[in-house]
């Protein structure tokens, strides 16, 4: 199989097929990864991923989550939602449901080296960096040493060399150029925001609860992180209109700008944390909302961004992601088992209906949580009140939700459960 894409859920789905004894070749644009000892250790990385309890089991499987873990990971044992603009509020605690933590919080770069050290230790995976794929075709029937082989995926890479192989993946991201040149078409919706990231720290602890408040521009996120063994750092995720993104952005590029920021984060979380202070720049990317209009073709599958891209406001992209990963890979696996040919399209197709109605579902309430609590009528700024203080006292509604956070739901593949 060849996988397009060598970021945290194409690297997991070459770790899941190659510790399976296939072989394995990995296109990555990215450069090869530097064997950096300070990773964990000082400020924290910008980029961060909230992984819930489904994805930390298939780290675990995986024995990459050892290796994240003794570096920096930061649990969050509860959550607080709020309306910034009512009095509605919900609060989720681990303790609820009788588990130890909601979710972690892990940088991505600590994630994908933690990736990278185990597919090195696999013979049966290559690892093409700096290495763009130009033109895909599939061909139904080619010649190969003197072998007829039937249906193979051929990829052109930049340098004009050709690889071939009966599978292919697109785990190339939102804007993937494999799923284009496949033909594949996707549903798009702007959002109309963009999110600043950025990393602060807190006058008072986070006392490892996330924190998301959704104000009259979109939500703001306080993910708790623990550095050095303190709970007062906190990752941010602030979703707003696109010329406000660009203001706070700008802000951070001063002294004086990142104590404004500081000022108006703290404003946008009600003080709840105390005074804030950035520690490091804001930049911001768009929020498109995108859907595959199908996940598979002949020998071909998309998983992560390159099948569905949503909104950051539930912190789901990531784990949605690796359950992609691992359903194919499981699906792939079963079939190999029973005897089947791995580019049988009934497996493809099993792929796509485990996986495509479900993140579908979740894209649809990304939606529409966000026209909610973007509302600024009467009527609809009391019923999300009435929603969330309702939730809040009804313990069956409540367990439900942390159970969806905590990633247990639908059709969970057997090394995430």
């Amino acid at each position: 199989v060849i996988i397009v894409g060598g970021g945290i859920v194409g690297s997991t789905l070459a770790l899941l097929l190659g510790e399976a004894g296939w072989q394995v070749a990995v296109v990555d644009a990215a450069p090869a990864p530097g064997s950096d000892a300070r990773l964990g250790q000082g400020k924290p990385a910008l980029r961060v991923s909230a992984l819930t309890a489904a994805s930390q089991r298939l780290l675990m499987a995986l024995d990459v989550w050892p290796w994240i873990a003794s570096r920096r990971v930061s649990a969050y044992r509860g959550m607080q939602v709020w309306d910034a603009e009512g009095s509605g509020e919900v609060d989720f605690g681990a303790d609820e449901v009788g588990v130890d933590a909601l979710g972690h919080i892990v940088e991505n770069d600590l994630l994908l080296a933690g990736l990278a050290g185990r597919l090195q230790s696999l013979p049966n995976v290559e690892w093409l960096h700096e290495a763009r794929v130009t033109g895909y075709e599939r061909r139904q029937s080619v010649a190969r040493d003197g072998i007829r082989h039937d249906s193979d995926a051929v990829i052109t890479l930049d340098d004009g060399s050709q690889r071939w192989a009966p599978l292919i993946v697109g785990a190339d991201g939102a804007n993937s150029p494999l799923r284009a040149m496949a033909g594949i078409p996707v549903s798009e919706r702007e959002t109309g925001q963009a999110a600043v990231v950025t990393t602060v720290r807190t006058a008072v602890g986070h006392g490892f609860v996330a924190r998301q408040a959704f104000l009259a521009s979109g939500p703001l996120a306080f993910l708790p992180l623990v550095i050095d063994g303190r709970d007062d750092h906190c990752s941010i995720v602030w979703s707003t209109t696109p010329g406000e993104a660009r203001r706070l952005t700008a802000l951070a590029d001063t002294d004086e700008g990142r104590a404004q920021l500081g000022i108006e984060l703290a404003r946008g979380l009600g003080e709840r944390l105390g005074d804030v202070e950035v520690i490091d720049a804001a930049p911001h990317f768009p929020i498109t909302q995108r859907h595959a209009q199908r996940y598979v073709d002949d020998g071909l599958a998309l998983i992560g961004d390159a099948a569905h891209s949503l909104h950051p406001l539930a912190g789901q992209g990531v784990n949605l992601g690796l359950m992609d990963a691992a359903v194919l890979a499981e699906e792939w696996v079963r079939a190999r088992r029973r005897g089947a040919p791995p580019g049988d399209r009934r497996i493809l197709v099993r792929y796509e209906r485990r996986r495509r109605n479900e993140n579908a579902a979740m894209l649809a309430a990304m939606q529409g949580f966000q026209r909610l609590f973007g509302s600024r009528q009467p009527a609809l700024r009391l019923a999300r009140n009435w929603g969330l203080s309702g939730v809040n006292r009804l313990m069956p509604v409540k367990r439900l939700l942390i159970r969806q956070a905590l990633g247990e739901y639908g059709d969970l593949p057997e090394r995430c459960r």
